[in-house]
């Protein structure tokens, strides 16, 4: 959909506050936001918290679970002002963040009653996404438009700048034995395998 069918960034930012606001009224938010970090830490990509610079999981997911959820609320609140078009919807977001999406996604029948009780739909289609996120596009338009204030530039990154940090996270991930974007590895677990030091320099 091109950028001058897309919604007025006002509009979209006021019906993003809105159902933001909603959902965190919702008597089943507190168990979404327990769930989504549980999530957290029994699946993880290679490729989108590790961009982050010196990610920690349990310094970053509650931050990462903030901005999921805006960017949730924007997405809904496109659908909703474009008739339901899920092309439109799909925001471009930086890769941490749309990793923690996934988290929330994930917790199918909350998302489903928030859903139905709150009368919106929260749109996401992965033959749709497009990881071209660049600073001062659209998307960044309808999150200063919800009054939310500042994006947290640690999450938020250009699409280049997440390659670059992926290229070397890739050397490290070769050096262990990984394949790349950790879609590989060749470590046999019906044999013995060698006793590896404690790693050395990593926290949380």
């Amino acid at each position: 959909m091109a950028s001058s069918q897309m919604p007025e960034a006002t509009a979209v930012g006021r019906r993003a506050a809105e159902v933001l606001d909603r959902m965190r009224q919702h008597p089943a938010f507190d168990r979404l936001h327990s769930s989504s970090m549980k999530y957290s830490s029994c699946w993880a990509t290679f490729t989108g918290y590790p961009a982050i610079s010196r990610w920690s999981l349990d310094r970053d997911a509650t931050p990462l679970l903030t901005e999921a959820l805006r960017v949730l609320a924007l997405k809904a609140a496109v659908f909703d002002l474009s008739d339901g078009d899920e092309e439109a919807a799909e925001l471009l977001v930086p890769a941490p963040v749309d990793e923690m999406i996934h988290a929330v996604l994930a917790q199918f029948t909350l998302m489903s009653r928030m859903q139905t009780d709150l009368a919106v739909v929260f749109p996401h289609a992965t033959e749709l996404e497009e990881f071209t996120y660049t600073r001062g596009c659209l998307t960044d338009s309808y999150y200063a438009a919800a009054g939310w204030g500042d994006q947290p530039l640690r999450y938020w990154l250009d699409s280049a700048e997440v390659t670059r940090r992926l290229d070397e996270l890739n050397a490290h991930y070769r050096s262990a034995g990984i394949g790349r974007d950790g879609r590989s590895h060749d470590f046999d677990f019906d044999q013995p395998q060698p006793q590896w030091p404690d790693p050395v320099g990593v926290s949380g």
